[in-house]
């Protein structure tokens, strides 16, 4: 996306690295809370699974979140017995905080993570991460709420879950199916830069990360599972839906003051079309004239409104121009944020004084138009003035969108490109982010990579495809009889 490496910049090109057999591929991180009893049979399934089933190496990561039981004792014995399989140990809890601290320090180009029940079928998994080790999608997750899942569970929990996207859908505009569902899957040159972004260290942080991953620009790929409710789960409903309502309002809130640095997000891993020079197609037309047709007719709206109330006490002339002046300004501003993703306050009032400019031609051609009806019919009536005047306003919002485009919201990425082109090489000035790094212990084992985004270009990566070397090239998946 672009070749800044601070946190929460996307770089230009970015694949998966070659690996070769010894490296694992895939990481799967369980995390754990006082789960003695089920980890040892979750992970030898797991690990058996993997060993049958997935044809590249592989890890089983245990995140011990603070176990006051046996649990550590299990998952270290675990660790010793199967090579794949990995204890770690954090001294807070916080399912987040797991995933953040291993994720953040895994080696393998595909990380994943799914809850110690199990409620979801293993057949999906091998479905899920297919599509993050092509290249193709930079994200994965399990949806329970897609027609061809197949689910188990009570009412309570199927309408808490059903309610929960619908507030994600009205409130953050997500399009994804299924937040909460414990079986995902992440490309680590992905959340290498979405991670720092993310704050929640608990339940809510799957949420937020897929609503940054999404505005971002990033793909996410959805698997239909099967999934039967596990009775004996030991998540706190009612406090866990409280802190999810908290962080969806703490999001929203970002997200409508522009404080989340996602004006420089928006472009996902790979080859975009969308960057392609292609010649005689203006960039972003259809979707700048569907946001601004949105953001015309409801301004229309507002303005006829405005009119009809300040005529009741001035005349018309002096009606239009207040109108207009009030009118034009929520229309600049929602255009500026909506139609032409312009966010943070820089230029804001500048824009603002061009958009004031386009404003008066607006009124000169709203205001010619009232002076010849009164001048050809004397004393029109109210309904003759609004018609003229709705048709003289389509007329200036055709006049303000060219200006729009052209003037005052210019595409910049003509520019950028070509300095880019000068400088292919030049690393950008770090932006400050405003995220609270969450301080982990150190995870060593196994070593894990760094790869500075600006060093993409140089890799000699040509293709999104691992390039990998199958394990076990000959076995096939008869299914999981359970």
């Amino acid at each position: 996306m672009r070749t800044d490496s601070s946190p929460g910049t996307l770089p230009a090109r970015e694949h998966l690295p070659a690996t070769d057999a010894g490296t694992p591929v895939l990481d799967v991180v369980i995390p754990v809370y006082n789960e003695e009893k089920d980890l040892r049979p979750c992970v030898r399934r797991l690990h058996e699974h993997l060993t049958r089933t997935f044809p590249y190496a592989f890890r089983i990561t245990i995140a011990d979140n603070a176990s006051t039981d046996g649990t550590p004792l299990v998952a270290a014995r675990l660790a010793a017995e199967l090579p794949e399989v990995s204890d770690f140990r954090l001294e807070q809890k916080g399912r987040g905080r797991a995933l953040r601290t291993v994720w953040s320090a895994s080696g393998a180009p595909v990380l994943a993570y799914m809850d110690v029940d199990l409620s979801t079928d293993l057949n999906a998994l091998l479905p899920l991460v297919a599509p993050l080790i092509s290249g193709h999608s930079d994200l994965a997750i399990g949806s329970r709420l897609a027609r061809a899942s197949r689910v188990v569970r009570g009412p309570k929990r199927e309408f808490i879950s059903r309610a929960y996207n619908l507030i994600l859908r009205g409130s953050l505009q997500a399009r994804f199916s299924d937040a909460q569902c414990g079986f995902k899957a992440i490309r680590r040159d992905v959340a290498q830069v979405l991670l720092p972004l993310v704050e929640d260290t608990g339940w809510f942080f799957d949420t937020e990360l897929l609503v940054l991953a999404e505005r971002a620009g990033l793909r996410i790929h959805e698997v239909p599972v099967d999934w039967v409710d596990d009775p004996d789960s030991t998540v706190h409903i009612v406090r866990t839906a409280t802190d999810d309502l908290k962080g969806v309002w703490r999001v929203g809130r970002a997200l409508a003051t522009g404080s989340l640095p996602l004006d420089r997000l928006t472009r996902p891993f790979g080859d975009d079309p969308r960057d392609r020079d292609i010649q005689d197609v203006p960039r972003g037309l259809a979707r700048q004239l569907v946001g601004f047709c949105v953001v015309g007719g409801l301004s229309t709206l507002f303005y006829l409104l405005l009119y009809g109330g300040f005529r009741q006490f001035a005349g018309s002339q002096t009606a239009n121009a207040l109108a207009l002046l009030v009118s034009a300004v929520a229309n600049t501003a929602a255009n500026r944020r909506l139609t032409f993703g312009v966010r943070g306050r820089g230029g804001a009032v500048r824009h603002q004084a061009q958009g004031l400019v386009v404003f008066a031609i607006g009124l000169a051609l709203t205001s010619g138009s009232l002076a010849a009806l009164n001048a050809a019919g004397g004393s029109p009536a109210h309904s003759t003035e609004l018609a003229v005047l709705v048709a003289a306003n389509l007329a200036a919002t055709v006049l303000r969108f060219l200006l729009f485009r052209a003037w005052v919201f210019p595409d910049r990425g003509a520019g950028q490109g070509a300095a880019t082109a000068a400088a292919p090489h030049a690393p950008a000035a770090p932006a400050a982010v405003p995220y609270r790094p969450v301080p982990h212990q150190p995870y060593s084992s196994y070593p894990t990579t760094q790869l500075r985004a600006d060093e993409a270009a140089d890799t000699g990566w040509r293709d999104a495809t691992v390039r990998l070397q199958p394990v076990h090239p000959h076995d096939t998946d008869p299914g999981d009889l359970r």
